[in-house]
């Protein structure tokens, strides 16, 4: 299974409308990607007063080089929602072969 995590800062003041457009991105990339899973968290506690660090998580049951490829290349570009003087960070993990 691929899973990627995507991190990046929003300004607190920012917070529901940011939200409210990555809960709509995730839903669409559910629908172009069926079986993909979307998961959003952030930081905790806050950090820096008045900006929020968000990341968003995906996991894909299937992680041929097409998929692989494919999400990367929408994850990077990404809904425009950081805050000013961040930019998102997009990295790839697969599961430990023991």
């Amino acid at each position: 299974m691929l899973e990627l995590f995507i991190y990046y800062r929003v300004a607190a003041a920012e917070a529901p409308q940011a939200l409210a457009t990555v809960q709509g991105w995730q839903a669409a990339l559910r629908l172009r990607h069926p079986g993909l899973q979307a998961r959003l968290l952030k930081k905790h506690p806050a950090g820096e007063a008045g900006v929020e660090t968000w990341m968003e998580i995906y996991a894909a049951r299937h992680d041929g080089p097409d998929l692989v490829a494919e999400l990367q290349a929408e994850l990077v570009e990404g809904p425009p929602l950081y805050a000013a003087g961040t930019e998102r960070h997009v990295e790839a993990f697969v599961p430990c072969a023991w």
